[in-house]
């Protein structure tokens, strides 16, 4: 696959999959779907790692990235597929949007990274005027919105910190066998969480239920992680850096557009708060690339 093509895949998996999310839980609540979600990506990933030959180590660092990768997983979706119930899509992904402003915070605790620019620090600040904005609208979002809102807050920041904590272990590991090895711990676990909490196999299951739930477990679970750490490897910091600036946006007219969700003003305002402070604090990143594309055309 070539790099844009691998870039625009990442916008439009990272674009939609807060919509599949919602989508899948219609009807059938929200342990089940994430059950089975990751028991697909689990068994797509064993059937790569057989196609592709890629060994998975199981050394100390290893086990323990896998862990780390893991609990991550974990929590996070736990907490998305909850907070679905309770706010849009759109939403979701305004909130998800803020991850590379936690991640900082937390690469700043936990890793010592000491980099924090004015640029970072103005962009830090407006990503929480817009979330207090956000809070601001929960009122008028409707029951349990406030709830939603700081469970899926939740999510991001077990996220971040799950990111941070597999870069401090730095063990040199293939994408795919982190992926892997994360959802062996994952699956059973969710298995065994629906399992005390329900265990009832729903009746019924709509079609758009379905289909959201197959797309998650190999797109969202398995390819958009793929194509992410592809990327990683072949462009500039910088120009992946413009995705979290672009699918918060693109998430938001997706939902309103294919569901019917209403964006109150004060969730635009939040977000152009979010989106300012994202550029402000990806500024540096941002302009490096841009620097580095201008240098490789004239050359």
């Amino acid at each position: 696959m070539s790099v844009p093509a691998a870039y625009l895949s990442i916008i439009l998996i990272w674009s939609t999959t807060p919509l599949a999310i919602q989508w899948s839980t219609s009807g059938n609540g929200f342990l089940f779907p994430v059950m089975v979600r990751m028991a697909i990506g689990l068994a797509i990933c064993l059937v790569l790692l057989g196609i592709f030959r890629v060994k998975m180590p199981w050394h100390r660092n290893a086990r323990m990235t896998y862990l780390a990768a893991g609990l991550g997983i974990l929590g996070t979706m736990l907490c998305v597929y909850w907070g679905a119930l309770y706010i849009s899509s759109g939403l979701i992904a305004l909130l998800f949007g803020l991850t590379p402003i936690f991640t900082s915070l937390a690469a700043a605790l936990l890793l010592d990274e000491r980099n924090f620019t004015a640029s970072k620090l103005l962009g830090t600040l407006l990503g929480l005027i817009g979330l207090a904005v956000i809070f601001g609208s929960g009122l008028s979002l409707g029951e349990h919105a406030i709830a939603g809102i700081l469970v899926v807050l939740l999510a991001v920041v077990m996220q971040s910190l799950s990111m941070v904590w597999v870069k401090r272990i730095g063990a040199a590991i293939p994408a795919m066998a982190v992926t892997s090895g994360a959802l062996m711990l994952v699956a059973p676990i969710l298995l065994l969480i629906w399992e005390i909490s329900d265990g009832v196999l729903p009746l019924t299951i709509s079609p758009r239920a379905t289909w959201a739930i197959a797309y998650l477990g190999i797109f969202g679970s398995v390819l958009g992680f793929s194509f992410y750490f592809y990327v990683v490897k072949r462009m500039e910091a910088g120009q992946i850096a413009l995705i979290t600036l672009i699918t918060p946006v693109s998430a938001l007219l997706l939902g309103h557009i294919l569901n019917g969700e209403q964006i109150q003003s004060g969730i635009w305002i939040g977000t152009a708060c979010i989106i300012f402070g994202l550029l402000s604090h990806q500024w540096q990143l941002l302009l490096s690339g841009l620097k580095r594309a201008a240098i490789s055309k004239q050359s």
